[in-house]
């Protein structure tokens, strides 16, 4: 599809920022409910567990109850040194996006209730102020306020936070009409109110004093120099609805065509945050030409510059979405979010490929990307990745719970795995991964994609492994080997038994371990795989030897020192056969395990690995110890010690099959 031409807004720069009028009562009440005696306190009985103050700002989407919370808070900055944490409570995984701003890490696949247990240890040891945006229950707030009295949380909600108790609701309405007419004046000048003073007034009433339709009646004069207040006032009367309603209505006819159908567009936006690039893929025009379009609407009052984003108010998205509903056809809007995906999955296909080398296939791939398209380095992809994520997450939830579009869902998620991977490291991003994979599940289960489950769940269950949720890892083992069996995939079927080997072996499980390593190898030796074979041998001599069971963990053992050789790996053969010595000595075979240690320092020698070498001598001089030579064990301990220089413990040799 063509870029489509995009008209100028013009004459709209002249928004107002950081404006905030009236409200004074309402600050002077907020204030004084801080120091408000708690209503346990003032009954004589004492609070079962003491909590932060909490401040609800309720009022509808409009009201200005945002802007007056944040009012609020930046005027208690000395008594709340560690600054203020926002965070809006509609947005999925509010609770991680606060741990994130803290730089805490949340463990992979955390619920929600640990996940909030981990936000009040973090308040506990801050004194903060927390400030919820767009709260819809107290069963989301209550989880996460801090058990300290001395800590404040302001809420911001549409209703009473009915459950939460000694919380006193600040309910907002219009502005009165001097502090409405002050708003006006803020984004038009003082001259075509002055001048006119009732028709100010009359618009101010048309608006009902909400400051969003205000705001929107501020951009549309300010655009428009000549107009005058009254006209104004005239045309909100024509409309129908209500005012904030009546005064979008205005706004959205006063622009010319394709920045209107932008406009529509921008509901889809994930989380609420859009960009040049997001604007541009949904309207399908230039990013120059809707970078423009964008700073026109926030200086309209239709969105919010928020620096990298902008961010569409939430009391205007409904209106947006019912316009869409009256001049798109759900082909149209379907195929605008499909182009906002892939606009999305190219942008992180550049963001991973700036971080691989020169010269690779990646980079010049991403040379032949439009301008717009590539980063310059990999830290100013690191930047926008950082910047964007809970957008870019937000996108990835969207595009699966679509439905409509899996191929494209499957490829964002597949790009937005690779780029958070390659910029901060698995185990880094393992928080957002464990989330991502889910949504791959979640597709695969509807698509009946069996390749992709088995994948996804292997994903999930080494995340589960790794934070020590070894159960729900075994759960997810074993159904990727189903999936795997129902793909005919023997990677994924091989893959899954080894791990469900391995997740016995953590419960201690020694005997159900060593008959999922069996049954793994069983495999590897059908497909000729000798690579897996020797690492698979390795892992049956270990749990076999856990389970006393040493002449199968010998010949396990040996097997995998004779695999290891065929491979031409000699640190593994020595490996192998230093853990076949050790299982010699528990066997109670010392001369044999003597020599078999022996054996394995001269392939140690020939591979020319100085540590391994080094940590073998050390067994060597324990075995000799034992064996009652001590002037032999003395011999090889300052050959080790030749060989390196340092201390022995360094180069103990560790092992799945050490005796603990």
């Amino acid at each position: 599809m063509a870029d489509q031409a995009v008209e100028p807004i013009g004459g709209v720069r002249a928004a107002v920022k950081g404006q905030f009028v009236g409200r004074q009562r309402e600050l002077k009440a907020l204030r004084a409910d801080i120091e408000r005696t708690g209503l346990d306190t003032l009954s004589g009985r004492k609070a079962k567990a003491p909590r932060a103050r909490v401040l609800l700002i309720a009022g509808k989407p409009g009201t200005g109850r945002t802007a007056l919370a944040e009012e609020l808070v930046q005027g208690l900055g000395e008594r709340y040194p560690d600054g203020v944490l926002r965070v809006r409570m509609d947005q999925e995984g509010a609770a991680r996006g606060l741990l994130r701003s803290l730089g805490i890490a949340v463990p992979p696949g955390a619920d929600e209730d640990e996940v909030a247990e981990m936000v009040r240890e973090a308040l506990a040891v801050r004194r903060v102020i927390l400030l919820l945006d767009d709260a819809s229950s107290a069963e989301e707030v209550e989880p996460l306020l801090p058990d300290l009295p001395d800590r404040l949380v302001v809420a911001v909600a549409s209703g009473p936070l009915t459950g939460i108790p000694d919380v006193r609701p600040c309910t907002l309405g219009g502005l009165d009409s001097k502090s409405a007419i002050e708003l006006l004046t803020a984004h038009t000048g003082s001259v075509r109110i002055t001048v006119d003073p009732q028709a100010a007034e009359s618009l101010a009433e048309e608006c009902g004093g909400l400051p969003a339709a205000l705001v929107l009646a501020g951009g549309w004069l300010a655009a428009r120099p000549k107009a005058s207040v009254a006209d104004l006032a005239k045309r909100l009367r024509a409309q129908s609805g209500d005012p904030l309603a009546r005064a979008f209505q205005v706004a959205y006819d006063s622009l010319p065509q394709p920045a209107a159908r932008i406009l529509r567009l921008l509901a889809l936006a994930p989380a609420r945050l859009a960009d040049a690039h997001t604007a541009s893929a949904l309207a399908g025009c230039s990013v120059s030409a809707a970078q423009s379009t964008l700073e026109d609407f926030a200086a309209l009052g239709l969105v919010r510059d928020r620096g990298a984003w902008f961010e569409v108010p939430g009391a205007l998205v409904p209106l947006m979405r019912g316009m869409s509903e009256v001049h798109d056809r759900p082909a149209e809007v379907q195929l605008a979010r499909a182009r906002m995906l892939e606009r999305t999955v190219r942008l992180l296909q550049s963001c991973r490929a700036v971080t691989e080398p020169e010269g690779s296939a990646a980079r010049k791939r991403l040379a032949g990307l439009p301008r717009a398209l590539r980063f310059p380095t990999a830290e100013a992809a690191a930047g926008w990745l950082d910047s964007r994520l809970p957008a870019l997450l937000g996108c990835a939830r969207l595009a699966v719970a679509d439905g409509e579009l899996d191929t494209l869902a499957r490829r964002l998620v597949a790009a937005l795995v690779r780029a958070l991977t390659a910029h901060r490291g698995a185990e880094a991003a393992a928080p957002e991964l464990y989330g991502l994979h889910g949504l791959v599940l979640d597709v695969a289960e509807r698509r009946g994609l069996h390749r992709e489950r088995a994948a996804a769940l292997l994903n999930l269950g080494d995340l589960d492994a790794g934070t020590g949720r070894t159960r729900e890892a075994l759960e997810r083992y074993r159904a990727a080997l189903d999936a795997g069996r129902a793909a005919d995939d023997p990677y994924a079927t091989g893959r899954a038994m080894e791990s469900v080997g391995g997740s016995y072996q953590e419960l201690g499980d020694w005997l159900r371990a060593a008959d999922w390593y069996g049954r793994a190898l069983a495999q590897r030796l059908t497909r000729g795989e000798r690579e897996d074979q020797a690492r698979l041998y390795g892992r049956l001599g270990a749990v076999l030897t856990y389970a006393g069971r040493y002449g199968e963990a010998l010949r396990s053992w040996r097997a995998a020192a004779s695999g290891y050789r065929r491979l031409g790996d000699l640190p593994g053969h020595a490996r192998a056969l230093s853990e076949a010595a050790r299982v010699q000595e528990y066997a109670g075979r010392p001369e044999e395990s003597l020599r078999t240690c022996e054996e394995a320092v001269e392939w140690a020698r020939h591979a020319k690995d100085v540590r391994l070498q080094a940590a073998l001598q050390l067994r060597l001089a324990d075995t000799l110890e034992r064996l009652g030579d001590p002037a032999a064990a003395r011999l090889h301990r300052a050959a080790a010690e030749r060989l390196l220089g340092t201390d022995e413990s360094a180069y103990e040799i560790r092992s799945g099959s050490a005796k603990e």
